[in-house]
């Protein structure tokens, strides 16, 4: 399975398994269920058209479209923990907004006498080449724009209740309609295995030498007789 379709429900913290705070998203990952399956001899392209709730309708690609029926259901159960995705949504509408909070442009001198605190000033040259560059940065509509968040990692799966635990963030306001696929450029975390600590071998024991019987102690030796006395 390439993704299936959710919800934005809130986020929240977690502590991991080292005790830090992981900032976690909850997703309503489906229950979706497959309208359409459109293959390349038919369409060009194959792809499973999902809805979700009556209301949210998107494509999502897969390589082989022989393994599914219409009709049938897909759920959050689609990933596992440690797995990485990329979710797509819409950012966060933020109405019309100059270049600075926009574009992060550098505001201009507030001292006495300056004209352009916060204004675009010169945008294009006079001589050459006398307009203004296509793509040009300026203030505008900002956010509200499809947007993709790379490489999030399944924390939980929730198969119960349909609820996928994502760390980071997604784009989009609460109850958002989100696309949920498997990342194209991470797989599954690589955990670290701690190296292996090689034992020494044990040294071979010296059989130990028998310890040798004590004698008893001979009895005291009978004192010997005084020496005569040097004349």
């Amino acid at each position: 399975m390439i993704g299936i379709l959710g919800k934005k429900i809130g986020m929240t913290q977690i502590f991991g398994e080292e005790g830090e705070i992981l900032p976690i998203t909850v997703i309503e990952g489906g229950p979706c269920s497959i309208l359409r399956i459109k293959t390349k001899e038919k369409d060009g392209y194959n792809a499973l058209q999902l809805g979700l709730n009556d209301k949210f309708v998107k494509e999502v690609a897969v390589p082989d479209p022989e393994n599914y029926k219409v009709g049938q259901k897909l759920d959050s159960t689609q990933f596992q923990p440690g797995e990485f995705v990329d979710v797509v949504g819409t950012s966060i509408g933020r109405g019309f907004q100059g270049g600075i909070k926009r574009w992060h442009w550098s505001r201009g001198p507030e001292s006495h006498g300056s004209m352009s605190h916060r204004a675009p000033g010169s945008i294009g040259a006079s001589a050459f080449p006398s307009r203004v560059h296509k793509g040009h940065h300026l203030p505008g509509h900002m956010g509200n724009q499809r947007t993709t968040i790379q490489n999030l990692e399944v924390i939980k799966v929730d198969a119960e209740h349909n609820l996928l635990a994502l760390r980071g963030s997604v784009p989009g306001h609460k109850n958002s309609y989100l696309i949920i696929k498997k990342a194209k450029k991470k797989k599954f975390k690589v955990v670290k295995k701690e190296p292996e600590v090689k034992k020494e071998p044990e040294a071979k024991k010296e059989p130990e030498k028998k310890k040798e019987e004590k004698k008893p102690k001979q009895e005291k030796q009978a004192k010997k007789a005084p020496e005569g006395k040097k004349k």
